[in-house]
């Protein structure tokens, strides 16, 4: 007993004495971001600049079918169910990519999971330039959907590792803002010079586009600023700078993120706010304002061009609102996002003809939250996860909003394909609105679960009892 209890003893001063070495060296980090590097503001900033810019045009790369998918569909002579495959299996491979992605960034850091990024996003679009047929189209979507998984989580991590914590909250919302301008390149200049030039010479400006990127990425970013000898990433917790390694997040696994009730409700949030808007966005939305509600293709953009900037405007709002209320934000704000979501489509969908352009603006205005709303899904995870497996928690996020994206982009193509209106020449606006209504159980799925996990999360962290 008398050893037991010496044991004991030993084991707790071993690590209270491991505890405090490593909140000292947290400490000790913190203080020294950056100014015992000495690191110039310029530097910081460009280092940062080309990682943003990095992801803007990954953003424009993954909307890039956006604007021009009746071309695709016109080109490769595909169906509503083909032409939705091509965002499929884009997203699929984006939303795969994730944990494997994280993991790698553990292990080699920023500066060539970026560059290795841009490499096979230049890759693909040149394969879409000169692509003959759907199946090589297909590859060339693959090639975009893993290039593009590998640069926002580079961005987020060149964040935690160049700038102190306490900027990079604000960083990480203004990379978000910024990087949003993508689907404006993709709606309006890709647009135009595919109708001036021609699908090769537009896709094949984006691959060189990429190539630029890679070479910026590759020579301006590092790692880690110099003089410092490991990457760091910040604690969520305490506002600290930790070492990174990735044998915690492999030992905790995915397992135990996902049985977090917080982790789960995180998930449901990001699954069930920005699918609408994204599916919208990436594929559907322009031939269902063009063929559909018959807008030229300049009302069109000008639509498209509300959605963006409204998300970006609501960005700060809700992001606000949410650090002010952090027990009630999926009562006060996702659930409310759902929902506008939702009576939105439906006055759309019931419209006796077809809508007026005042009508389509609310839309897209009420679309534009989800993306906003699906960021709460990340601070409810970084919120109640440790700081060890919260890259792990990010991750399985993040997969749902691209999950449910995909399902309601292939749902909408094989209702088209059913009605009988799968190609541009049989578009028609009575066949959209009814293809549209299968977002609905997308959103009653995700909305239940929302308030089944809110009740799980809250008695687990002690604010409610449980029944």
């Amino acid at each position: 007993m008398r050893r037991s209890k010496s044991s004991s003893t030993r084991s707790s001063c071993r690590s209270s004495s491991r505890a405090e070495t490593i909140g000292a060296a947290s400490v000790s980090l913190k203080d020294s971001v950056p100014r015992s590097l000495s690191i110039a503001p310029w530097r910081l900033w460009l280092v940062w600049a080309v990682g943003v810019g990095a992801y803007v045009l990954s953003v424009t790369n993954r909307s890039s079918l956006s604007a021009v998918g009746v071309d695709a569909a016109v080109r490769f002579h595909a169906d509503a169910s083909t032409l939705s495959l091509f965002a499929v299996i884009q997203l699929f491979v984006y939303a795969s990519m994730q944990i494997p992605v994280g993991l790698l960034l553990d292990r080699f850091g920023a500066r060539p999971i970026i560059t290795l990024g841009m490499i096979v996003m230049a890759a693909g679009q040149l394969v879409m330039a000169f692509a003959p047929n759907v199946g090589i189209a297909i590859l060339a979507r693959v090639l975009v959907g893993a290039g593009d998984a590998a640069v926002f989580p580079s961005v987020l991590r060149v964040v935690a590792v160049w700038f102190p914590a306490r900027q990079a909250p604000l960083l990480v919302q203004l990379t978000g803002i910024v990087g949003q301008a993508g689907q404006l390149l993709a709606i309006l200049p890709l647009a135009a010079l595919l109708h001036a030039t021609s699908w090769s010479i537009a896709f094949g400006s984006l691959a060189g586009l990429g190539l630029l990127f890679t070479v910026l990425t590759f020579a301006v970013i590092r790692n880690r600023p110099p003089g410092r000898e490991a990457d760091v990433s910040v604690d969520t917790e305490t506002g600290a700078i930790r070492v990174v390694t990735s044998a915690a997040d492999l030992r905790q696994g995915i397992g135990e993120s996902w049985r977090h009730p917080a982790t789960r409700l995180a998930f449901w949030t990001h699954f069930t706010t920005p699918f609408a808007g994204t599916a919208f966005v990436l594929l559907w939305g322009f031939p269902f304002l063009t063929v559909g509600e018959g807008l030229s293709p300049v009302t069109a953009s000008f639509v498209f061009t509300v959605y963006v900037i409204c998300g970006m405007l609501a960005g700060p709002v809700i992001g606000a609102l949410s650090s002010r209320h952090p027990n009630r934000r999926s009562r006060l704000l996702v659930l409310p996002i759902i929902g506008v979501q939702v009576v939105a489509w439906l006055a759309v969908i019931a419209w006796p003809g077809p809508s007026p352009v005042w009508l389509l603006i609310l839309l897209a205005i009420a679309m534009s939250t989800g993306g906003p709303g699906s960021m709460i899904g990340f601070d409810v995870a970084r919120t109640f996860n440790p700081s060890h497996r919260l890259s792990t928690a990010t991750a399985i996020v993040n997969v749902g909003g691209f999950l449910a994206a995909l399902l309601a982009i292939l749902l909408i193509g094989i209702a088209m394909d059913l009605q009988g209106a799968g190609t541009p020449d049989t578009y028609s606006l009575g066949a959209f609105r009814i293809a549209f209504l299968t977002q609905v159980p997308l959103w009653a799925l995700g909305a239940f679960f929302i308030v089944f996990e809110r009740r799980r999360t809250r008695v687990h962290i002690g604010l409610d009892r449980a029944r």
